[in-house]
């Protein structure tokens, strides 16, 4: 389902208002939450919204490169405070530490290394060949698909338009997946309409986009699915990198893996690409990924 072109740029516009944080004195900044039908806020809004605080407190003249985040305990659906640690400005690199509050719980913490543009030797990885998102189904059709066989929790959000689409290259049953190794994922995803030309936007809205389905890739080779509730996921911490310049109102593709599972963790790591094949992020996530016995009957 593509929303009309107003529903579509509202949608958008919503999601870089709530990239916006108002400033609240000393380097604390406070920002609003949305509601997605997960429990706890997302994790992809709170890695977004820090990378932006951080940002408030640097020069244009020095993008971030790289993030370092944990989750500590879950956020409720509330205003959340970030709070900027000035740790060092050098001549080409600049660190902050920020920690996100909720009614003094700290419910989040990350560092972000920003440096001055510098020339340098280039390579990438390439990136594999798979169908582009022209003609693919967005998740977002797949879980209106599931009408009444979506489990009750799934049934209002889950099936909301959102200012960013998501296309997964080989789509299986939400309800019933097949196990496939755990290199075998690959999104494409994209904002629904043009966004603003501030690059600080875009590698926001990438982060924020980043943390959707990045723990799956570890679930694939057990045919595990969050929306039949076998299993208790949760973010740990994430990483994030960037490399090159990119706009995030055209396709990008998020190449999945999970290198690891064990001890009811499991690692993943992704690779993102521009259409014409240019490496502009890579992440890494470990998630908790506890089973639950099914009820019988």
């Amino acid at each position: 389902m593509t929303p009309d072109t107003a529903t579509a740029a509202r949608l958008v516009d919503d999601l870089v208002a709530l990239m916006q944080l108002e400033p609240q004195g000393g380097d604390r900044f406070l920002a609003q939450s949305e509601d997605i039908g997960t429990p706890a806020v997302f994790g992809g809004q709170v890695l977004g919204q820090s990378l932006m605080a951080a940002n408030l407190t640097v020069g244009a003249d020095r993008p971030v490169h790289s993030m370092h985040a944990y989750f500590l305990l879950p956020g409720e659906h509330a205003p959340i405070e970030y709070s900027v640690d000035r740790v060092r400005d050098g001549r080409s690199f600049t660190t902050r530490h920020v920690v996100a509050r909720q009614q003094e719980r700290i419910i989040f913490e990350m560092s972000a290394s920003f440096q001055t543009v510098d020339d340098g030797v280039e390579h990438q990885i390439d990136m594999p060949e798979v169908a582009g998102p022209d003609g693919l189904v967005s998740e977002l059709d797949q879980r209106i698909a599931l009408g009444d066989r979506l489990p009750e929790p799934w049934r209002s959000k889950a099936i909301e338009p959102h200012g960013i689409e998501y296309r997964r290259v080989q789509p299986d049953d939400l309800l019933a997946p097949v196990p496939r190794p755990a290199s075998d994922s690959a999104i494409w995803m994209r904002a629904i309409a043009p966004l603003p030309d501030d690059p600080m936007v875009h590698r926001a809205l990438l982060a924020y986009a980043s943390d959707h389905g990045l723990l799956r890739a570890a679930m694939l080779p057990h045919g595990l699915s969050f929306m039949t509730g076998q299993v208790r996921p949760a973010s740990l911490d994430h990483a994030m990198w960037f490399h090159r310049d990119f706009r995030f109102d055209d396709w990008l593709l998020y190449v999945l893996d999970s290198p690891s599972a064990s001890g009811a963790r499991g690692l993943c790591r992704g690779s993102i690409y521009t259409r014409d094949g240019r490496l502009v992020a890579s992440t890494a996530q470990e998630g908790m990924l506890r089973i639950r016995a099914l009820k019988k009957g």
